[in-house]
C-alpha cells in the first residue's frame, strides 16, 4: 500500500510539473501571437526582404560664368549573393579576370555565407556592362556614381576631392557636403525562404534625391591664367610652390585661389612628387600635398603689411602725407639697429615717398608714434586677431605677440611686416576692408545653390562689418597705393 501511495504521489508531481511547463509554453505562445505579433511579423518579413541602395547623384560644382569644376562619372558596385550562386568556379574565375583581382580575395567573397557581400565598388561602366552580359546567377551590377573632375588638377586645394562612399574630404567639397550629397534611394527585393530573390513579387523602389548645384566665385580662365604664371614663377625662382589670391575687395568673392603644386583630383591619392611612400611617411606627405598655404599656413607678410601700418596711422591721426622723415639707411631702436632695404638710405621725404619707397624707418617711425596700445586697438579693429571666416575649413589665425610682451623693437619689427605671422587671406581681407570705404568682408567662394530641376534655390549671405576706417582714410590709401 506504501509503494502504490508512493507511486501516486510521483506521478501527481510529474503531471503537475507538466501541466505548469505547458501552461507557461501556452500563456508564451499566445503572448507572441497576440501582444507581439506585430514586431514578430515584421521580423518575419525583414528576413525575406533584401534592400540595395541607389546612390545619390552629388550635386555639381561650377563657377561664376556655369563651367562646370566638379561632376559626376557613372560606375558599377559589383556585389554577390551567396544563397543565389550556382556555379561558384566560374563566378570567381570570371570576376577576378574582369575586375583584375586576386582569385584568392574574390573567392574570399563569393564563398562568405551573407546576405549581399561586396567585391568591388568604382567600377568603370564598361566593366560592370560586361559583367552583366555574362548572367551569373547570384552577381549583382549596381550602378552609383563616382565624382570626376573634368580638369584634374585645377583648383585642387579649393574643390577638394571625395572618398570611396562619395563624401567630401577637403575643401569645397566638405564644407558644402550637405548641400551636394543628395539622398540615396534603395531598392527593396523579397526572396524565399532560401534567399532566392522571387521574380514574380514586384521590387520596391525609393528614387534618389540629387545634390544640389553649388555655384561658386571663381572663374575658370582667371584661375587658369593664374596658375600657369604661379608655375613659371616657382620654375625661375626655383621655389617650392608658389600661391596667388585675387578678391573682389567689395564683397569678398574669391576668383582665384592658387596654391601651385597642385594634384590630380581624379587620383587624389598618388603624390605629385612621383614618390614611392608608405605608411606614416605617406600619409605625412599626402596631407602636405592637399593643404592650402593661402589658409592653413602663415607666414611673415613683411612691406605689404605697411598697408595696415599706414591705415592705423592715419585713422590715428598721428601721420600726413607732407609730414617730413628721414632715412639713413636704419634705426636704432633701443639696442638694435634695423636697416631699410636701401643700404645708403631715402634721404629726407615725405611720407607719401616713403610709401612709394616702402622705406622700413618711416613705417618704424609711424609705428612708435602710434604705441603699443593704439597699435594693437588697430589690429583688433581691423579684425587681424581673429579669422576672416571663409567658407573652407582649416583655416588659421595671426600668430601675433601679447600686448604685454609686445616692447618697442617688437612694435618697430611689426610695423614693416616682421616678427610676426599672418595667413595670406587674412592680409588680403584686411587690405580689402581698408581701401573699400572701411567695411569688413567675409571672403568667401560659395554664391548660391540650385537643385537640379530648379526647384530649390539658395543665395548665400555672409556678414559684414563697418567702422574698420573712416571714408577719408579709405580714400587716402588708395591714392597712397594707386
Amino acid at each position: 500500500m506504501k509503494n502504490k501511495t508512493y507511486h501516486k504521489k510521483k506521478i501527481l508531481v510529474v503531471f503537475t510539473c507538466a501541466f505548469l511547463i505547458l501552461t507557461g509554453l501556452i500563456g508564451r505562445l499566445v503572448y507572441l501571437m497576440v501582444f507581439d505579433a506585430e514586431y514578430y511579423q515584421k521580423r518575419a518579413e525583414d528576413l525575406h526582404k533584401r534592400e540595395r541602395k541607389i546612390k545619390a547623384a552629388r550635386g555639381e560644382i561650377v563657377d561664376r560664368n556655369g563651367v562646370v569644376l566638379a561632376t559626376n562619372k557613372t560606375v558599377c558596385t559589383i556585389s554577390v549573393i551567396h544563397s543565389q550562386i550556382k556555379e561558384p568556379e566560374r563566378v570567381t574565375e570570371i570576376l577576378a579576370k574582369e575586375l583584375e583581382m586576386d582569385q584568392a580575395e574574390v573567392r574570399k567573397r563569393v564563398e562568405k555565407i551573407s546576405s549581399m557581400e561586396k567585391v568591388k565598388t568604382n567600377v568603370e561602366k564598361e566593366v560592370g556592362d560586361k559583367i552583366r552580359e555574362y548572367n551569373l546567377d547570384g552577381v549583382k551590377v549596381d550602378e552609383d556614381y563616382k565624382r570626376y573632375y573634368p580638369y584634374d588638377s585645377l583648383a585642387s586645394k579649393v574643390l577638394g576631392f571625395t572618398g570611396g562612399d562619395n563624401q567630401g574630404i577637403i575643401g569645397l567639397e566638405v564644407k558644402y557636403e550637405e548641400t551636394l550629397k543628395g539622398s540615396n534611394g534603395t531598392i527593396l527585393t523579397t526572396t524565399d525562404a532560401r534567399g532566392i530573390e522571387l521574380d514574380a513579387v514586384a521590387e520596391g523602389r525609393i528614387e534618389p534625391v540629387a545634390g544640389k548645384t553649388l555655384e561658386i566665385s571663381m572663374d575658370y580662365n582667371i584661375q587658369k591664367y593664374c596658375e600657369q604664371a604661379a608655375e613659371k614663377v616657382m620654375r625661375e625662382k626655383q621655389a617650392d610652390g608658389v600661391s596667388i589670391l585675387l578678391m573682389n575687395p567689395q564683397n569678398g568673392e574669391i576668383l582665384s585661389m592658387v596654391n601651385v603644386p597642385e594634384f590630380n583630383l581624379n587620383d587624389p591619392f598618388e603624390l605629385n612628387t612621383g614618390e614611392e611612400l608608405e605608411g606614416e611617411k605617406l600619409q605625412d606627405a599626402l596631407n602636405a600635398m592637399w593643404r592650402n598655404r593661402c589658409i592653413n599656413d602663415t607666414y611673415e607678410p613683411g612691406s605689404t603689411f605697411k598697408i595696415i601700418t599706414a591705415a592705423a596711422g592715419l585713422e590715428a591721426g598721428v601721420v600726413h602725407l607732407d609730414d617730413k622723415f628721414s632715412c639713413p639707411g636704419f634705426r636704432i631702436v633701443e639696442d638694435r639697429k634695423i636697416r631699410c632695404h636701401k643700404v645708403g638710405g631715402h634721404g629726407a621725404e615725405t611720407f607719401l615717398q616713403g610709401a612709394m619707397n616702402s622705406c622700413n624707418p618711416v613705417f618704424i617711425d609711424v609705428g612708435q608714434r602710434l604705441g603699443v596700445d593704439s597699435f594693437y586697438h588697430y589690429f583688433e579693429q581691423f579684425g587681424l586677431l581673429g579669422k576672416t571666416g571663409i567658407d573652407l575649413p582649416g583655416e588659421a589665425a595671426t600668430i601675433m605677440h601679447k600686448k604685454e610682451n609686445m616692447g618697442l623693437v617688437e612694435l618697430a619689427t611689426v610695423s614693416f611686416g616682421q616678427s610676426f605671422q599672418i595667413t595670406p587671406i587674412q592680409l588680403i581681407t584686411t587690405a580689402s576692408s581698408i581701401i573699400n570705404g572701411g567695411r569688413r568682408i567675409t571672403p568667401h567662394f560659395a554664391v548660391s545653390a540650385e537643385s537640379t530641376d530648379g526647384m530649390f534655390y539658395r543665395t548665400f549671405s555672409y556678414p559684414e562689418r563697418t567702422g574698420v576706417v573712416s571714408g577719408s582714410t579709405s580714400e587716402t590709401m588708395r591714392y597712397i597705393l594707386e
